[in-house]
Parts: structure tokens; sequence; C-alpha cells
């Protein structure tokens, strides 16, 4: 038995990243949740604000928001994205001894849901998930171009920095699954550029134009009001960020970006302990029947990569932001299996030592963090 564990792990490893997640949720709940709290309290109550779409959902059913609520909500967008994520990688490549490496090099990356574990609360993950359900759903007529539109304004209203972290991979995921296979013409294209900016505009009104209409104080009084235990004052010590200018951010992120510098090559071994995943993600790029299908896949990526690259330089949140990267690639590598290909790709090698052992490492890194690595 402990032979064939030597020769074949992945159900091992599987296994142990469950053990993993049930850890680092244990370990959550226990740290006091700043900025998810005070999300589910900020609503339109003064009007239209930039970050108040989920508090103002939340003021819809509770006049009161307790603490746990944040665990609860968190906790079961973290149950939808993973049972969504199992969904799609049986539509795309299927359950089986032979994908069940990939299964882990995606699904227990420390990038990926062990990492939205450690963020429980924060709104990155309505991203991945809206991006999922766009990889599941059907995508032949332009219903499926209007959802991925109203799915962009969703995530621009929760957090408009979503224009950067999520939307690129959408657009991607519309230009594979409905302008690549369907065809393009005059009605779906023009269609496809207005809601580009319609998204566009909504994320320059809430930029600029979705400030607080109030002082401080009074911001801080009214969220007390929305507070289960409003002496819990400490969670609302973030109440600045619907304050801070764009520019103060920008001027944060390169005041600490000598000291947050120091993580990159932790992000460079991360993603390189990931090589396996890169090798297949390249080999069905390459087995693409059509020439420009490649092309633009390669151009799309390196479009979502710089969108990444904007964000390090305006906000500092760098282990976020390089776990998303990655989460995009994963689900970008979904859509590129959705294409025509002219040959059948070898996925993940199930008995390579090499690659036992980076998918071992793998496994047993239990989350890359928020700002800095860890």
């Amino acid at each position: 038995m402990l032979a064939e564990l030597r020769q074949n792990p992945w159900r091992l490893l599987l296994a142990i990243n469950a053990a993993v997640i049930v850890g680092l949720f244990v370990h959550k709940i226990q740290l006091p949740p700043y900025v998810p709290y005070i999300h589910l309290l900020v609503d339109y109550h003064f009007g239209f604000i930039k970050r108040a779409l989920i508090g103002a959902i939340v003021a819809l059913f509770a006049a009161k928001v307790p603490v746990w609520l944040v665990f609860a909500l968190g906790g079961a967008t973290w149950l939808v994205t993973s049972g969504l994520y199992a969904k799609l990688f049986q539509k795309t490549f299927g359950f089986t001894a032979t994908t069940l490496p990939l299964f882990v090099f995606i699904a227990g990356s420390p990038f990926f849901l062990k990492n939205f574990m450690h963020t429980l609360g924060h709104f990155d993950i309505y991203g991945c998930a809206l991006a999922i359900i766009l990889l599941l759903m059907p995508a032949s007529s332009l219903l499926f171009v209007a959802t991925a539109a109203l799915f962009s304004i969703i995530l621009v209203l929760i957090h408009h920095i979503h224009l950067l972290m999520y939307v690129p991979t959408i657009i991607t995921i519309v230009v594979t699954r409905h302008y690549l296979i369907y065809g393009c013409n005059r009605t779906n294209v023009a269609f496809g550029i207005i809601a580009v900016l319609v998204v566009s505009a909504l994320f320059f009104a809430a930029q600029f134009l979705g400030t607080m209409p109030i002082t401080d104080a009074d911001f801080v009084a009214y969220l007390k009001t929305r507070m289960a235990d409003p002496s819990r004052t400490d969670l609302l010590q973030f109440a600045y960020i619907w304050y801070q200018p764009l520019s103060k951010e920008i001027s944060d992120t390169w005041a600490w970006l000598p000291h947050n510098s120091l993580g990159i090559p932790v992000f460079a071994l991360l993603i390189w302990l990931h090589t396996p995943l890169w090798r297949c993600f390249s080999a069905l790029i390459r087995a693409l029947e059509n020439d420009m299908h490649c092309r633009l896949v390669i151009a799309a990526l390196i479009g979502v990569s710089l969108a990444y690259l904007v964000m390090f330089a305006m906000v500092f949140d760098y282990s976020r932001w390089i776990s998303n990267w990655a989460v995009c690639m994963f689900l970008i590598l979904h859509a590129v299996k959705m294409l025509p290909a002219d040959k059948e790709t070898p996925l993940i090698p199930a008995e390579d030592q090499k690659t036992n052992i980076f998918g071992l490492i793998l496994t047993l890194i239990p989350r890359v963090g928020i700002v800095r690595p860890f």
C-alpha cells in the first residue's frame, strides 16, 4: 500500500488539502474580520457610493449585522465557489485517475481555494464565482454576453478594483466561448463594445463620484447603528478607506514598495512550483487548431497580466493580487480547453517523481496571504 501511495499519491494529497482547508477555517473564525465586517455595514443610505453593494443587500434582510455573518456569508460563498469549480472541472476534463493530478494542482494550489479560505469575507471570490458560472453556462446567444456584462457591473459595484481583477478574465471568457466559437457579426460586436463602455463608465463613476458625502465622524456614527454590538469599535478602524483618494493609495503603495517587494522571490518560487500545470496550459494552447485562436489567447493572457501589474502599482495587497492572477490563469485554462483543438493534449503525468514532489509541496503550503507571503 505504501508503495502504491508513493507511485500515485494524488488521492492522499487531495485529502491533505481538505484537512488544510478545515484548519484554515477554524483559524480564520478566531480572528477579527476588520475589512470584511465593515463592508457588510456600508450601504446606499447616503446615496451612491463605492464598495457598498454587498452591504446594501445585507441591509435588505438585517437591520443589525452580527460579526458571525461575515463567516457565515463568506463560508457559504466559498462552498458555492468550490462546488462550481468541481462542476467546471468535471465538465472540462472529467474526474479520472488521469485528470486527478491536474485537479490537485489547481484546486489544491495555495493560490486558489486555500487562499480564498484565508481571505474569507473579502470580495475577491465573487469575481471567481461569477467567472466560473460563465464557463458553465451556454454561450451561443447574446444572453451570454449580456450575463457577462451584468456580472461585471455587479463586481464593480461590489468593489471597483474588480475592473482590473476579474473583468479582464470575464472578457477573455466571453471572447473565447462566444466570439471565437460562434463568430462575429455586427450585432454581437456592437453589443460587446457597448457592454465594455457601460462597465468602464460605471468604474469611473464609482472611483471618482462614489465618494462618501458626509464626514468620517458621521459615517462611523451611522455604521454603529448597523452593528449588532456597537461597542466593537475596533472593527471600524478601516472606515477611512471610503475617504482615501486614489492618489493616497498609490503613494502608500510606492512608499511600501521596497519592503513589500521582498516577497517577489517567494511569489516567483510559488509560480515555479506550478511548472507542470503551466506546461499543460502551454500544450493546450499549442494544440488549438486555429492559429488566430492561439494568438488571441496569448494576447488575452498578456492583457490580464498587465491589468494585475497596474493593480500592483496602485494597491499593495500583493499576496491577494498574485493569488487572484493565478486563479484567472486557471479559469482561462478551462476556457482554452473549450476551444477546438486538432490533437489530444497530455495532462500532468500521474507517476512522475518530480511532479509528485511539486504537488506535495503545494499541498503542504496552506495559503499565500493578503499583503506579504504567508
